[in-house]
């Protein structure tokens, strides 16, 4: 599924990938904590880590986790300190420089822009390593491209080193060539060019749920209520059980204009139950289509509620202010 963050003043996008318990380390601290994150209680995770590390300060996996949750609490500053001590104990691995680059990236976010571009700048070099450390660390591969697609050239982006990177992705795995290249197209708002690219995706059958949870999204924001329906059901029958499935459920009843409450129901379900991690779809865009199907039902107040938390949890999002103000105006 893909992972969008907007990088307000370079127009960077940079994706989210999950933190994977490394093989034999299966013991306390590191899975409780591990448990604490895919749960969603991040401060809780804080506490037991920071705790762990002092009495194991070499352990880069604790420290990588660590971090990874002070990035889930938006503390950028710390979750770079964190990822920084992962990255010097193990320069090797792949995974803790994609991490660093996504802290990196929101860095840059916060950053006046002279600080901004320097942080970006080290982003690019973090997504770049991570690469050519692992070429098969697919979700480093997609931070890269996503960086050089949206990012200016005088901070490593540009188009023509996106396509390159998605050719070269497409060599080592197809699928995930393709789905770089349909978010190209479509991020560069050419659709005559990606409609075929998630057309080709969805008739394929891949055997990834992630995939059509990511064709779901394009869809969504095509419009395309045929289409991502069509999606959400090929991901159902690979596991009905995916705790995703409630949000696109839910929006899909939204896209559809059902009066019934089975949208309500579904999307308050997911914010209630499911942890709002960066690796899922988010509890602000939760709470903007709960909005949406309010306003549908003329159910004006109960939307600019729903409009506000979703602008609290992400702000400066233009369509949700301009919903906001039009359910006001009721």
């Amino acid at each position: 599924m893909k992972r969008r963050y907007l990088y307000a003043v370079l127009g960077l996008s940079l994706a989210y990938a999950s933190h994977g318990v490394p093989a034999g380390r299966a013991q306390t601290p590191l899975s409780d904590a591990q448990r604490d994150y895919n749960a969603g209680r991040f401060n809780r995770v804080v506490d037991s880590l920071t705790s762990a590390v002092v009495t194991s300060p070499n352990d880069a996996s604790l420290l990588s986790l660590l971090g990874e949750s002070y990035y889930q609490l938006r503390d950028y500053t710390r979750a770079v300190a964190e990822v920084e001590r992962a990255v010097q104990i193990a320069p090797k691995n792949s995974e803790y420089h994609d991490l660093l680059g996504r802290c990196y990236g929101r860095k840059a976010e916060e950053s006046v822009f002279l600080n901004a571009m320097s942080w970006a700048r080290k982003t690019h070099k973090e997504f770049e390593i991570a690469v050519q450390l692992d070429p098969s660390n697919f979700e480093a591969q997609r931070d890269l491209i996503r960086y050089e697609m949206n990012a200016p050239g005088i901070v490593g982006g540009g188009d023509d080193k996106a396509l390159k990177r998605i050719d070269d992705l497409e060599k080592i795995d197809a699928l995930e060539g393709q789905l770089a290249r349909g978010e190209f197209f479509a991020t560069k708002k050419r659709t005559s060019e990606a409609d075929p690219v998630f057309t080709k995706i969805l008739e394929s059958n891949p055997s990834r749920i992630g995939v059509y949870f990511e064709v779901a999204d394009y869809y969504r924001d095509r419009q395309n209520t045929e289409k991502m329906s069509e999606a959400i059901e090929a991901a159902e029958r690979i596991d009905s059980n995916d705790r995703r499935l409630k949000y696109y459920r839910g929006v899909v009843q939204v896209m559809k204009g059902k009066k019934s409450s089975d949208a309500e129901i579904l999307l308050k379900s997911y914010i209630a139950t499911v942890p709002n991690n960066s690796d899922l779809p988010s509890h602000a865009s939760a709470r903007e289509w709960l909005g949406k199907y309010y306003e549908s039902q003329g159910r004006y107040s109960e939307a600019a509620q729903e409009y506000r938390v979703s602008l609290i949890q992400e702000p400066h999002n233009k369509p949700v202010e301009d919903a906001l103000k039009r359910v006001q105006s009721k």
